[in-house]
């Protein structure tokens, strides 16, 4: 295989550079992660994520992993809540959920990534993961590259693979093409002890989640990992938003009262996620890699899941197109088919461009549906027919 006698480096420490690692070892290869996270403890944010078969479960499995995985999902996190402004159920599949159906395409188990996270790290060889390692800058060096990082460590690797996420320093080495914003910006929120501090959606979630639809705009809202709650309010505005807007997003009441002003349709029984939701809120404008894009193959880097090719969460393909990335990859990189580390590379990247476009297609799709004028209506149609 071409990665025989290589020190591969990858840059960032999420779903899809440690399943990478987990694989490059399970073939020898001496792989190392660079992580900018202090230590193993840090806090993981985020929704939790939904595994899909022939993607993110589809690589755990190659991974060997899926017993952990079984022992550590939340079943029944999957099932669905469709309201509208006013909290009223329009559809429920809490009664039709299967908690546990491996094996059928349409079973989505949903894991907190923090969870995932210590799976993963559990996994890998002692000293796999350098902590606390901020990448700064890289040069070629020999047939590879010269990484530099922020506490003035450097080290030599002859390949670089990106994992880095949506603000990726290393896709700038291999392309100029750049993100697009999508026109949806997200407000994210999360409430702790969620039982205690919001009995009344933590009742009406009931383990799940909740997807609610008015006016154009959304709540996304899903039962977290240790009893936390999180949610995202979705809308369209222009980019800047986050800035023009001059809301103090570490003040609950400030919050609360734009939520009033701009989903003012909007019942007040959503009222109590804000007065006790966890400061700051976040905002996080969606953006989404052009659809055709393509760049020059370098015999030496890479990169895989948001650094390459971020795109909405409107499909749920994020984390899994980038473990699935990390499965192609590292089968592209542990062939004996290939000549040379080019054409390996080249195999994996020509593969992954057609996929991702086809997945960050579905999600725009799917974000122009979910805020519609007819969002309610359209989306109850899909979780009817499925």
């Amino acid at each position: 295989m071409q990665i025989n006698d290589k020190k591969i480096a990858i840059i960032g420490g999420g779903p899809g550079g440690l399943t990478l690692a987990r694989l490059l070892q399970l073939k020898g290869a001496d792989v190392r992660v660079y992580e900018r996270d202090i230590n193993k403890d840090a806090r993981v944010q985020g929704a939790p994520l939904d595994m899909h078969e022939t993607s993110g479960m589809a690589a755990l499995i190659k991974a060997g992993l899926l017993a952990e995985f079984k022992t550590h999902f939340m079943p029944g996190a999957d099932k669905t809540l469709i309201l509208n402004e006013q909290a009223k159920v329009f559809f429920s599949d809490h009664e039709k959920n299967i908690e546990e159906d491996f094996g059928n395409e349409h079973f989505r188990p949903e894991i907190d990534r923090g969870v995932l996270r210590k799976i993963l790290l559990a996994s890998l060889e002692p000293e796999t993961v350098v902590w606390n390692s901020h990448f700064i800058t890289m040069e070629p060096h020999k047939a590879g590259w010269m990484l530099h990082f922020k506490d003035g460590v450097s080290v030599y690797a002859d390949l670089v693979i990106g994992s880095d996420g949506a603000n990726s320093k290393i896709r700038p080495y291999l392309t100029d093409i750049k993100p697009f914003y999508s026109g949806i910006t997200m407000l994210e929120g999360n409430v702790y002890d969620a039982k205690k501090a919001v009995p009344q959606m933590y009742s009406l979630i009931n383990g799940g989640k909740i997807m609610a639809f008015g006016n154009e705009k959304n709540i996304l809202m899903g039962q977290k990992g240790g009893g936390d709650l999180g949610f995202y309010l979705s809308f369209k505005v222009d980019e800047t938003w986050s800035k023009d807007s001059n809301i103090d997003l570490s003040d609950r009441n400030a919050v609360l009262k734009w939520f009033k002003t701009e989903y003012s349709d909007w019942s007040d029984v959503w009222y109590e996620i804000f007065k006790k939701a966890a400061t700051p809120f976040i905002p996080r404008p969606i953006y989404c890699a052009p659809l055709a894009q393509n760049w020059k193959t370098l015999p030496n880097l890479t990169i895989i899941g948001d650094a390459a090719h971020v795109m909405p969460p409107f499909a749920g393909e994020g984390a899994n197109m980038a473990m699935l990335d990390a499965l192609e990859l590292s089968e592209c990189l542990t062939s004996v088919g290939y000549s040379s580390l080019q054409e390996a590379i080249s195999s994996y990247e020509i593969k992954m461009w057609e996929r991702a476009a086809n997945a960050a297609r579905k999600s725009l799709e799917n974000g122009d549906k979910m805020h519609g004028e007819n969002s309610l209506n359209t989306m109850m149609g899909f979780f009817n027919h499925h």
